[in-house]
């Protein structure tokens, strides 16, 4: 092998204790002392194993039935936000009585156009069942009662009603089911969407991709610890406590949505975070007990594990639960209860590893070995691996630091022409019904019918005035010179060949001169107080052209003496984007500062938490833009069985940022945890880098290879959201824990040398006992 160096003596005499025998090296194996706070809580941890386990076992006895509960609890859509548009749709609904809550049914005919009475009556027949069963039908609008032309197809047949209904918003997606159940037609083919209809199948299809990549991960994860531990106990049991997480966190979400509103989304999260991050977490303990019960009695073994990866542990979690941290600094319901739910499995994740795992181990003690499959790789064979790759990175510092540092940023690079969107009914499968309706809908009537813009405004006067007037017929003349308007309605509608002086003439004196039967119309789009202009746009709900032109009728300087609001499915979704964004640098800035904090404080360095700041930053920013080349611009599609959406959802940056920059610092963690250990004892910054990859090495790779099929079960799901989060996230941990952690942290280390453990105001003073 040649001329042993420093380094390789060190390395040996930390790994093989009896080859110190007549080494004259100050170098003394580290020995964890009992007054160490953690130290005590594993000697307590052993004491009353029985009963951490009694109590445990009460807990999972009462989470069982009420985990089983939480999906009809979890709100669908993404909450309210004090914004524009929702301030118009409480307008509609408080001034003007048009309730938020309504279902769009699409009814078609292969053969028979809407006029045929064979039609007609089918549609009749059909919408009387529906209002005969459910009481809660305030009214219908049909193209029968409305002779609104614009709501059947061209060629007649295929058209649209609007059920109305009189009851919350939630009250109607728990009854989505029962309605369409009463809704149905011998003849015609009958879609229900909209948006209720399209939250409710969400929900559906989030729970059957939720028990479908629980289904796909266990086993896999399994596979992954056997071969990492050799033996079925000891394999099994970071497994268990996986499980054990998403129980009990299925549980509290549960108890938190009595509360506070949390997204059906949060158990998706809940059980990637509590399977990945639990199991990752045993998995460091369980490896760790199983060196130390190589030297010590279970006792003092299960004490020296909880000193040494418990702390570990601890201060990781801290890492993501800070991260976690920043998504409830967002005022947008679906972000905070990722955020409620996130912190809430890390911290049961961390419970479960510090009690309910000690615990177990302490009642197996050698018994962890059992069951043996095949045996480990040699420890000479597998961990000097490790050594000798960080060795080598450590020659080659530059060599390997540049050229990774370059292609991570020429990675990222897509995601400076990043087209942020947001989820409506194509991010559904296509045989899911509300998804078939929308398309129906979009395809046979018009895009703009799916998603109309509606422009509302008040007065505290009234809109019939002559000046109000004035301003309303302003605005439509606008409208109907721009090529992006396929057409608009509003109280103009009913008399489409009047003069401005004509509609002032006969709206005067708040409709004194109108007839009662134009009145009812008019009362449709208007009253005293309030009124609306209904804008169905040429082109998809989410199209630039549509999102320019809520920006242009937003900025159209419109007269009266009246207030206005942009609201619709376009103008919401544009909104919910600013809002999401105008909270992210805070965001960003919160969980950068306090994870720099938290690992100042374990590291006792102010350059290596900069260091793992910065490398994050790295690995995220590379991350964004294989999002971007994936799912905006389609590369690979086939591969990974997606469908390009044009965009990347307006969400994912904000979750991946959170939830990666937290995760990866576990592994950060990991390492220099152990790196630290021998530097406390050597100051040599070369060994000690050597020491802690081959240390941890083997244990990162699996942690992360567990992560990133957890994601991969998730890269299976139907919600494209939900797809796009797995295989985002999987990414992030693969570049994080091969390219950064395993090459460019050993190669930036051994460059920046003893400056890595700079602290000039720091009390760094050594541990009593250590040399």
């Amino acid at each position: 092998m040649g001329r042993l160096t420093t380094s390789d003596l060190i390395y040996i005499a930390y790994n093989y204790p009896a080859c110190r025998s007549g080494m004259t090296s100050n170098v003394s194996y580290i020995d964890t002392r009992k007054e160490y706070m953690l130290y005590t809580w594993g000697k307590i941890v052993y004491r009353w194993r029985w009963l951490i386990l009694g109590i445990w076992m009460m807990i999972l006895i009462l989470a069982v039935p009420l985990g089983s509960l939480v999906t009809e609890e979890l709100s669908s859509g993404f909450g309210r936000t004090n914004t524009e548009s929702q301030r118009g749709l409480d307008v509609l609904d408080q001034d003007m009585g048009l309730t938020q809550s309504s279902v769009t049914v699409v009814y078609k005919s292969e053969t028979s156009v809407y006029t045929d009475r064979d039609y007609k009556d089918e549609v009749a027949r059909s919408l009387q069942n529906l209002a005969s069963a459910l009481p809660e039908v305030a009214g219908v609008m049909t193209p029968y009662n409305t002779g609104d032309p614009y709501m059947v197809s061209s060629d007649g047949k295929t058209i649209y009603v609007v059920v109305q209904l009189d009851q919350s918003l939630d009250d109607a997606m728990d009854g989505m089911g029962n309605l369409r159940d009463n809704l149905h037609s011998d003849s015609l083919s009958v879609w229900t969407t909209g948006g209720i209809p399209i939250f409710y199948d969400m929900n559906i299809v989030s729970e059957h991709d939720l028990r479908r990549a629980e289904t796909v991960a266990f086993p896999l994860v399994m596979i992954v610890l056997i071969i990492v531990f050799g033996s079925l106990i000891a394999a099994g049991l970071p497994l268990m406590m996986g499980a054990c997480s998403i129980v009990v966190t299925a549980a509290l979400i549960y108890g938190l949505a009595q509360f506070t509103d949390m997204s059906l989304f949060v158990l998706n999260i809940a059980t990637l975070l509590g399977l990945g991050v639990a199991v990752d977490y045993s998995l460091l303990v369980v490896n760790r007990f199983r060196e130390e019960l190589a030297k010590h009695d279970t006792e003092n073994a299960i004490a020296i594990t909880m000193s040494t990866a418990g702390k570990s542990v601890i201060f990781s979690a801290i890492t993501s639960v800070l991260g976690l941290s920043g998504m409830l600094l967002f005022d947008f319901m679906m972000l905070r209860s990722l955020g409620i739910g996130g912190v809430t499995v890390m911290i049961l994740s961390l419970s479960v590893a510090l009690t309910l795992l000690p615990a177990s181990i302490s009642l197996l003690g050698p018994r962890v070995n059992s069951l043996r499959i095949f045996p480990t790789i040699s420890g000479m064979r597998n961990f000097y691996f490790w050594h000798r790759l960080a060795s080598w990175v450590m020659r080659h510092p530059l060599r390997v630091t540049v050229p990774l540092m370059l292609f991570l940023l020429v990675l990222g690079t897509p995601f400076l022409r990043v087209n942020l969107g947001a989820p409506w009914a194509n991010i559904l499968p296509e045989d899911v019904e509300s998804r078939q309706g929308f398309d129906v809908l979009s395809e046979d009537i018009g895009h703009g019918e799916a998603g109309p813009i509606i422009i509302v405004y008040t007065s505290p006067t009234s809109v019939f005035e002559a000046n109000n007037i004035n301003a309303l017929y302003e605005m439509t003349q606008n409208l109907s010179s721009n090529p992006a308007v396929g057409r608009s309605e509003s109280i103009f509608s009913l008399y489409p060949g009047f003069t401005l002086t004509e509609y002032q003439e006969r709206f005067a004196d708040n409709l004194s001169q109108v007839d009662p039967i134009s009145k009812q119309i008019i009362s449709t789009y208007a009253n005293s107080n309030a009124t609306y202009i209904k804008v169905v746009p040429s082109f998809e709900i989410m199209s630039d052209e549509t999102k320019e032109l809520v920006r242009s009728i937003r900025a159209y300087e419109y007269g009266g003496d009246m207030t206005r609001y942009v609201t619709g499915g376009t103008a919401d979704l544009m909104d919910s984007i600013e809002v999401i964004y105008g909270s992210f640098p805070t965001a960003v800035m919160f969980v950068l500062v306090s994870i720099y904090i938290a690992l100042l404080l374990l590291f006792k360095s102010v350059v290596l938490p900069m260091k793992a700041v910065i490398m994050n930053g790295m690995s995220i920013f590379a991350t964004y833009g294989a999002v971007v080349l994936i799912f905006q611009d389609g590369y690979f599609q086939s591969l990974l069985g997606i469908d390009t959406l044009g965009y990347v959802d307006a969400v994912l940056p904000v979750v991946l940022f959170c939830i990666t920059f937290g995760i990866s610092m576990d592994y950060e963690v990991f390492l220099l945890s152990r790196v630290k250990e021998i530097y406390d004892e050597t100051g040599d910054n070369t060994s000690s880098v050597a020491y802690g990859l081959e240390k941890t090495g083997r244990i990162i790779t699996s942690a992360a290879l567990i992560m990133v099929l957890v994601c991969g079960s998730f890269a299976l799901a139907d919600i494209v959201i939900v797809k796009m989060f797995g295989i985002g996230l999987g990414l992030a941990i693969l570049i994080d824990a091969t390219l950064v952690r395993a090459l460019l942290v050993p190669a930036l280390m051994r460059i920046m040398g003893d400056f890595n453990w700079w602290a000039p105001f720091i009390n760094n003073k050594k541990r009593p006992g250590t040399s």
